[in-house]
């Protein structure tokens, strides 16, 4: 089993970052083993109230860790790391800051 890190979201065995529609909007960094369903959830309105606030619903990094225990390490580092360096990791990969919730969809 592989445990995802992205950025922007809550806590369980994953790590995610999420971003309001304005990029660089609000930055949201958090951990879950089930990335599909915690968007579905913060999407629908019943997942973090700081993410329903925000609209923090774009999916804009993703990593993917072995274990929870290395998860909550990096996001625990992330939620350290000043704003710019954050911008800095997001658009190594994601330039345009694109949605990356369909990369979810694909893993099944």
């Amino acid at each position: 089993m592989l445990f995802r890190t992205w950025a922007a979201y809550e806590r369980r065995q994953l790590l995610r970052l999420h971003t309001g529609e304005q990029a660089p909007g609000t930055l949201y960094i958090g951990v879950t083993n089930d990335v599909r369903a915690r968007l579905e959830l913060h999407r629908s309105g019943r997942g973090s109230k700081f993410v329903l606030k925000y609209k923090v619903f774009r999916l804009v990094h993703v990593e993917t860790f072995a274990s929870p225990q290395e998860a909550i390490a990096r996001e625990k580092q992330l939620k350290f790391w000043k704003r710019d360096w954050k911008i800095k990791l997001i658009e190594q990969e994601n330039p345009d800051w694109n949605d990356r919730s369909s990369l979810i969809w694909q893993l099944g």
